[in-house]
């Protein structure tokens, strides 16, 4: 019996293992649709409010599953809608295939209603891009789009004529160089190592230096256990780009814990100290907290080519992943007996870790952001997965989030696009059933896309919820006082009973706004069968300043203070206070010894 074109599509989807994907119907693929319906017993379909969320989810499903995210949508604006979210899957190195509709193969480029061009649109975000040209070209260029998807850890896009999805292979003709059945579904190891010379190259490097220090990252998250031996033999602190967040939990005795704006002062000192540095399956984008050129010799370990030296002179590169690469190198490393520089740092976490207890059970009002995330993470099971949103929440969450053995965390990392971390909280639970499943979010992030609750409510999906509610833009805010030295502007939000709204979509929602309630509700929280919002109304002069403050940083707050910010008088006595403590943890860098006056 002769296969639909979009039969040919579901069914190589399952050829290749694809057993989930996000969308949102549309007349385009209502040919896609009857297959999903027909198929439904072996592939599930999740039905989004909006397709950047769908799309958000296939980036989300790929990180914390290593698979292939898959998302659907209608052309015009369903395939526009896609994009936010498939560029987060580019810039973080994810596979995603994003599938769209389009007018009928015989109108296209008609100004037919909703006929996009969405081949030349995703020219940038994918890097196998292409439309289907009838029914026998399915199982041929679904292949490729998903060897190129898995195979470079990127997007792929194929387009899919409205009509090609219903005919028939009977309606089709095959080329004659189109010999059948060359190509298949094939799964490959990405496991790549450098030669034994170039390890020896990188091993003279490490074993030469006498302060080393290693920046790991999201392509570092299956090397634990490589990584902790490397900095045992080096005695060597390892600092972590938020997106390694879990390659070591925060209670191992190697980790300074984040690096940069949301990162640590212990880190920032490693940085700024270290002779030797081993960059582990990152590119952290952060050119200022890199050591200055010339300050350390560099080994750099990384699956793609084009990483190695992007950020910092690198004097030696090992192309491959990190578990093997690390296995090939840990042979000839020398064991260094002088540990004092590992030393050194872990005294610098103890006072760093409790400034971060001091802020976080501050009693005051209104209650301090970072009580919530300081009260929750002990609370948090031991596999919990967690996802922020980007704003001020990510600072909280990056500092006072402690990882444990078999958590998962992750965010949209070099987009950094808001909007993000609810959708990502429901691919996580879709991708892992049974699961704790936590996002922690802003206000802002959580608007952009707060219709998704009702997803989560229609798949009975228990993830937990909690939005710092500060009634503002707060990265935004601090943005513009810190780094460009303005007042505040265009940063307000109007309040919103963000539990209220919980209820209203059938989910449960919860209100905090005292650091004594703090525990007792997260607790309820957490206990809670089903999808739950946590409405946490915080400080909204409180910043969110980096762990060590440059001079520059302070001229500009300075001058947005003297500029006519209109909270001048609470931004000041949170500072004052806040960063009291911090003198000491950052040895000389806090706002208290570089600006004048406080």
């Amino acid at each position: 019996m002769a296969k639909t074109g979009a039969d040919l599509l579901v069914e190589r989807l399952l050829d290749w293992g694809v057993d989930t994907i996000f969308s949102l119907p549309g007349d385009g693929i209502n040919g896609i649709y009857e297959s999903l319906r027909t198929h439904q017993d072996k592939i599930k379909l999740v039905l989004v409010r909006h397709e950047e969320s769908a799309a958000f989810m296939a980036a989300g499903y790929a990180k914390f599953t290593g698979k292939l995210g898959v998302c659907l949508a209608t052309g015009g604006p369903g395939g526009i809608h896609l994009l936010n979210g498939l560029y987060d899957a580019k810039y973080d190195g994810q596979p995603v295939l994003a599938i769209t509709g389009s007018a009928a193969h015989d109108l296209s480029g008609t100004y037919w209603q909703q006929d996009v061009d969405l081949v030349k649109l995703y020219g940038d975000v994918a890097a196998c891009n292409e439309r289907v040209m009838g029914p026998e070209h399915v199982p041929i260029i679904l292949d490729q789009a998903i060897r190129t998807a898995l195979g470079q850890r990127t997007v792929a896009h194929i387009s899919f004529p409205k009509d090609f999805q219903d005919w028939t292979t009977s309606d089709d003709k095959i080329s004659a160089q189109n010999v059948e059945g060359h190509t298949k579904p094939v799964l490959v190891s990405s496991e790549v190592a450098p030669t034994q010379a170039q390890l020896q190259k990188a091993a003279d490097v490490l074993n030469a230096g006498k302060k080393v220090a290693i920046l790991a990252g999201r392509g570092a998250l299956g090397a634990r256990a490589e990584l902790e031996q490397v900095a045992e033999l080096l005695g060597a602190p390892v600092a972590k780009a938020l997106l390694g967040k879990a390659v070591l939990p925060d209670n191992s005795p190697y980790t300074t814990g984040g690096l940069g704006l949301l990162g640590t002062a212990p880190s920032q000192d490693v940085m700024e100290e270290c002779d030797t540095l081993l960059l582990v399956g990152t590119h952290f984008p952060y050119l200022e907290y890199y050591p200055k050129p010339g300050q350390a010799r560099t080994v750099q370990i990384d699956l793609d080519a084009t990483h190695i030296g992007l950020r910092t002179p690198v004097e030696v590169g090992l192309l491959g992943d990190s578990k093997t690469v690390l296995q090939g190198l840990l042979p000839l490393l020398q064991p260094k007996d002088d540990h004092s520089f590992l030393e050194k740092a872990q005294d610098n976490v103890k006072s760093w870790q409790e400034l971060l207890t001091e802020r976080g059970t501050q009693e005051a009002t209104p209650m301090k952001p970072q009580v919530i995330p300081h009260t929750l993470s002990p609370l948090l099971d031991s596999d919990a997965i967690v996802t922020c949103d980007c704003g001020n929440n990510t600072t909280w969450a990056a500092r006072y989030i402690q990882m444990q053995e078999a958590m998962q965390f992750s965010t949209s990392g070099l987009l950094a696009t808001m909007g993000a971390g609810l959708p990502y909280a429901i691919a996580a639970s879709v991708a892992h059933p049974g699961r704790q499943v936590v996002a922690l979010v802003g206000d802002g992030g959580f608007t952009m896309l707060m219709g998704e609750l009702a997803t989560a409510v229609r798949y009975k999906l228990p993830i937990k919820v909690f939005i710092f509610n500060n009634q503002a833009l707060g990265q935004i805010k601090w943005e513009q006082i810190v780094m460009e030295g303005n007042p505040e502007f265009g940063v307000d939000l109007e309040n919103i009973d963000f539990a209220r709204f919980a209820e209203a979509c059938g989910a449960t929602g919860f209100t905090i706004r005292e650091t004594k309630d703090a525990e007792r509700t997260i607790r309820e929280a957490l206990a809670h069968d089903g999808p739950v919002v946590v409405n946490c109304y915080v400080d909204k002069n409180e910043p969110a300043m980096p762990g060590k403050v440059s001079t520059s940083q302070a001229i500009e707050f300075v001058k947005a203070l003297a500029s006519g910010e209109r909270d001048t008088s609470e931004i000041v006595k949170n500072v004052v206070k806040n960063q009291f403590r911090e003198a000491i943890a950052t040895k000389g860098k806090s706002l208290l010894d570089v600006i004048p006056g406080l």
